[in-house]
């Protein structure tokens, strides 16, 4: 029997029901879906008046990281800008430092944020703490690097979707663990946090409807997670498990009331809050996994990046970071 789970929102549904959808993972499965072409990322910077650089980061085992650095054009850094270290998506098995692009770019427009991504390695091939490791070091590079690319290093935000989300919050929680660098604000979009794959909303979504789903997430999580054992498992892989959680900087997190990750990602907020942290959360009603990325032409997708890139703007403001 199918248990009772919340419906999708009535536009989603519309817009959505076309869309070919597959419940389950393989080897095979990732494999074709790797071979897709990869984000065109000149047809969104077509329109924008962006300065495009590319770089490449050491991991700590030598193997190189590709960085991509958007800032806007015809800046004096005069003032030193925002920045957004972006952290993609795809179940850390897929995608790369252009996926979701759109979003942050938007930002970029509208406060002036110098956007950064990366592209750390995925799994299978990497497993266990390299992917966190290599978006680490992305973030140890604009620390360095900071005044040449005219960022405010006071005003640093971490972000990410899905498997980008649960990164950025083992990063952030690294980061603190470490003692730096320094970071203003994380934001966890829809974020893969808990690789034990047992709550309710898992349950509810074991087989769809939307882009991710319970037995898509095992296959995941079986990706990165390798051959460690569950006392094996550091929370900077799947934050959850993290026993404190204060000390953390200001946080984002927003999910789907009709999605996987809906229960372990209020839990994370919930859990910031009873550390003493500030944690500002949002489920949107009848919204699934990435909803907002894959139609942001819907009412409530326009709605939650206006309200996310809201906050953004209000904790990265110059007069917050002072």
């Amino acid at each position: 029997m199918t248990m009772a789970r919340p419906a999708l929102d009535p536009e989603l549904r519309e817009l959505a029901s076309d869309m070919p959808l597959m419940s389950r993972l393989s080897p095979e499965a990732l494999a074709q879906l790797r071979r897709l072409p990869p984000t065109p990322v000149e047809s969104l910077l077509a329109h924008r008046q962006v300065d495009r650089q590319e770089v490449t980061v050491r991991a700590k085992d030598g193997a190189p990281i590709p960085l991509s650095v958007f800032s806007p054009a015809h800046t004096d850094h005069v003032t030193a800008a925002p920045c957004v270290y972006w952290i993609h998506g795809g179940g850390m098995i897929m995608g790369d430092r252009f996926s979701q692009l759109d979003i942050p770019l938007e930002w970029l427009d509208r406060f002036g944020a110098v956007v950064v991504c990366v592209d750390y390695r995925l799994a299978p091939e990497a497993t266990g703490t390299t992917l966190v490791d290599d978006c680490y070091q992305g973030l140890l590079w604009i620390a360095e690097h900071s005044a040449e690319l005219g960022i405010d290093p006071a005003r640093v935000a971490v972000a990410g979707a899905s498997a980008g989300g649960g990164l950025a919050a083992g990063v952030t929680l690294l980061a603190r663990d470490l003692g730096t660098p320094a970071i203003a604000a994380q934001l966890l979009i829809c974020p893969m946090l808990d690789h034990r794959n047992t709550s309710v909303s898992s349950r509810q979504y074991a087989d769809g409807p939307g882009v991710w789903t319970r037995e898509m997430n095992a296959f995941g999580w079986r990706c990165v997670l390798g051959d460690l054992t569950d006392d094996e498992i550091p929370p900077y892989v799947s934050p959850a498990l993290a026993d404190d959680l204060s000390g953390l900087p200001t946080t984002y997190v927003d999910t789907g009331s009709a999605e996987v990750f809906r229960d372990e990602d209020t839990d994370y907020a919930t859990r910031i809050w009873a550390a003493g942290g500030q944690a500002e959360l949002h489920v949107w009603a009848g919204g699934f996994h990435g909803f907002d990325a894959l139609y942001p032409q819907a009412r409530i997708s326009a709605t939650a990046r206006r309200t996310r890139a809201d906050w953004l703007a209000r904790v990265l403001s110059p007069d917050r970071a002072a």
